[in-house]
């Protein structure tokens, strides 16, 4: 360990209460297509959730540290943000690198107007594709890094990284990876920067069953908290309300909306799928603020989270959803998808027969990782799906102004 790092980090940053578990180890992770590659082709299992062999601690209370100096840059320091399971965390100063645990944290700092993350757990997982309607907002992930690579996650890559705070559930990392275990993550902290997060995505994983977690907007003004920028979070905040605001009249009456299964096609000629039950958590907002009614809910079908067990093509016919959206496909453009996926169906003996291939309702479902400013993409897109609601449904060059820091 270089010297110089170390003392940077000690003196810039001070990890307090950090209720971090210790937890037992379990097969690794590889991305959710299963390639274990930086590639969303959904060819294989979808890896979501492993079955730890130890239940996390539960965490301090959060709390605040009053702040005792002011910077030439306003900011009172030091300062502390609380956020369970690490608990409270003293910073210093603003930090300004930093890495996420995937494209939900990335997005939120996007809104911040920060750089991007120097990584992220896989970066073909985070969709920046979402941006292309914002004007002015783009993030080049030519210089990211995945964190993970070769089958595991490298302490070591977290010293090249330098990060000056790593913005993930730490009890994520430690049942998630066979390469880390929990002196790891503690040297992470310690020597290296704060750990900062929670995993909001879904809401299915044992060990977090001890602590709480977050919406997409109550992480969202944590991140904003540490990176002293809680004014455009309540600007966007204002977004966001305005946004929900929008989509009332849009939501059709619930014996009027159609009855949609949420599904991981294996390959671009699925007949097998890992069906997803309609949950909390941010990999499911927009599905939620929409109202949408889960097909496969009142059926006897197990979610993927909990059976990891996948249906055939005459399971789904069993039930004949009104809609299908299809998870693993965000990499590819709407009209690839289609001439693919959904040609591949339109000719197929079975799946010709189901309900929404006949009428056309076979659509990408969105990815599992969303921030404000891609969750709002990815609602407009999905309620213009669903219920024709031919509209922008969010103020695009509001979010431009916000990002760009004219409040």
């Amino acid at each position: 360990m270089d010297d110089t790092h170390s003392e940077r980090s000690r003196r810039q940053f001070l990890t307090l209460g950090a209720g971090i578990a210790a937890s037992g180890l379990l097969a690794g992770c590889t991305d959710d297509a299963g390639s274990g590659g930086d590639t969303d082709a959904p060819t294989a299992t979808p890896t979501d959730e492993p079955t730890p062999t130890a239940t996390p601690t539960e965490t301090p209370a959060e709390t605040a540290t009053d702040a005792a100096t002011v910077t030439g840059s306003g900011v009172e320091t030091p300062y502390s943000v609380s956020i369970e399971p690490v608990g409270s965390v003293e910073f210093e100063s603003v930090p300004e690198t930093w890495v996420a645990n995937n494209g939900s944290w990335a997005d939120m700092g996007i809104a911040l107007g920060l750089e991007p993350p120097e990584g992220v757990w896989l970066k073909s997982r985070y969709h920046t594709q979402y941006y292309d309607s914002i004007p002015g907002v783009g993030v080049d992930k030519s210089d990211m890094v995945s964190l993970y690579q070769d089958g595991g996650v490298s302490k070591e890559l977290f010293y090249e990284l330098d990060a000056d705070v790593h913005v993930f559930d730490p009890n994520f990392l430690v049942n998630r990876f066979k390469s880390m275990e929990q002196e790891d993550v503690t040297e992470i902290r310690e020597e290296i920067a704060p750990i900062f997060g929670n995993c909001i995505y879904a809401q299915h994983y044992p060990w977090h069953s001890d602590y709480r977690y977050y919406s997409l907007m109550e992480g969202f003004e944590k991140l904003a908290q540490v990176f002293k920028r809680t004014d455009r979070y309540e600007a966007f905040e204002a977004v966001h309300d305005e946004f929900q605001s929008n989509l009332a009249p849009v939501v059709p009456n619930q014996g009027e909306r159609p009855e949609v299964a949420v599904l991981w096609g294996v390959g671009n000629e699925p007949e097998q799928y890992y069906p997803y039950i309609i949950g909390e958590g941010t990999g499911f907002k927009h599905l939620r603020d929409l109202g949408v009614r889960d097909a496969l809910a009142s059926t006897d079908i197990k979610d993927f989270h909990g059976s990891r067990a996948a249906i055939d093509l005459e399971t789904l016919l069993e039930v004949d959803p009104d809609v299908l959206m299809l998870r693993g496909y965000e990499a590819m453009e709407r009209g690839k998808f289609e001439d693919t996926v959904v040609s591949y169906l339109d000719g197929h003996d079975t799946a010709s027969a189901l309900t929404a291939v006949q009428n056309g309702d076979v659509y990408r479902a969105g990815g599992l990782y969303q921030g404000p400013i891609t969750n709002m993409v990815l609602t407009e897109r999905t309620a213009n799906q669903l219920y024709g609601a031919d509209a922008e449904l969010f103020d695009r060059e509001r979010v431009a102004e916000i990002v760009a820091g004219d409040l």
